[in-house]
């Protein structure tokens, strides 16, 4: 039996004007996250520059709101996922969060981070045409780095101090990578770097409510499903510390029967990784944006 499964994008997937279309039909919704985060987040979605947008603690919650508004309209589905900040965006979709409680802690998620960012800089930078493992066994090598983001086959992204990602990119290079590019990003997202963030979401994590999804959410950390709210909390938190297994999660979903990939929210990033990570299995893959 073919199942869907609905992704949802991170970060870097923001665009001016973005749900603005949105607006007249769940009005509601974006009020109460204007209230929630303090300011308004809908003036800078739908008027803003993309400079205005990429401040961590608008980009984050933008996202989710997009993300989540659009799949308010839509069927539910078999299986839910989200790339790093799309987790909070999935675990909404599949009803393991209240659109409030999600938004708060991606609201408290993008404070902290930024907090990280601005208090120890680093970089990432991405990986192109190299095995996984040749790329675990080079940064094993160089204190200060680490794989953060198994994406898809020949695409994985470094992250960590500044100086360790650029000796890494050169080493890779050595090892015969196509490209070791560096991100235009504002930390080492995904990395022991974030540890102080981890610890200042941890009780706001603790402090929230999570309930049994009524379909499994396939979560970065593990890349394996869960409908276990006490494992959901646990790996939301681990998430920021720890690297996002994407190819490892679309191909877990694959072999549970998913033929229909639909990415809910800003952005075609995800089709494009889901297409290939699925090489020339035949599946269906779309966006909704």
């Amino acid at each position: 039996m073919s199942k869907i499964a609905f992704v949802f994008p991170g970060q870097g997937s923001q665009f001016p004007g973005m749900a603005k279309e949105l607006y007249p039909s769940r009005k509601q919704f974006f009020e109460k996250a204007n209230d929630i985060l303090g300011f308004r987040i809908t003036d800078i979605m739908f008027d803003g520059t993309p400079e205005d947008l990429k401040a961590t603690k608008v980009t984050q919650p933008a996202i989710f709101l997009h993300s989540v508004l659009l799949a308010m309209d839509q069927p539910k589905p078999d299986m839910t996922a989200g790339h790093s900040l799309g987790e909070f965006s999935a675990l909404v979709a599949a009803g393991a969060l209240s659109f409030e409680d999600g938004l708060k802690l991606v609201s408290k998620r993008a404070m902290a981070m930024q907090k990280c960012c601005e208090a120890v800089p680093g970089s990432m930078a991405a990986v192109i045409a190299l095995p996984d493992d040749v790329i675990e066994k080079v940064c094993a090598g160089i204190p200060g780095v680490v794989p953060a983001n198994f994406n898809s086959p020949g695409q994985v992204v470094i992250s960590g101090e500044k100086e360790a990602v650029e000796k890494a990119c050169a080493a890779l290079k050595e090892a015969g990578a196509k490209r070791a590019l560096p991100l235009p990003v504002s930390g080492a997202f995904h990395s022991p770097l974030m540890e102080p963030a981890r610890a200042e979401l941890a009780e706001a994590i603790e402090a929230t409510p999570f309930h049994t999804p009524f379909c499994p959410v396939y979560q970065n950390v593990t890349a394996l499903p869960t409908t276990d709210p006490d494992i959901i909390k646990e790996n939301v938190l681990k998430q920021l510390t720890s690297p996002v297994r994407w190819t490892k999660s679309v191909q877990n979903m694959i072999a549970d029967g998913a033929t229909k990939f639909v990415e809910i929210g800003p952005g075609t990033v995800l089709q494009n990784l889901v297409k290939r990570i699925a090489g020339d299995l035949e599946m269906t893959i779309e966006g909704i944006q």
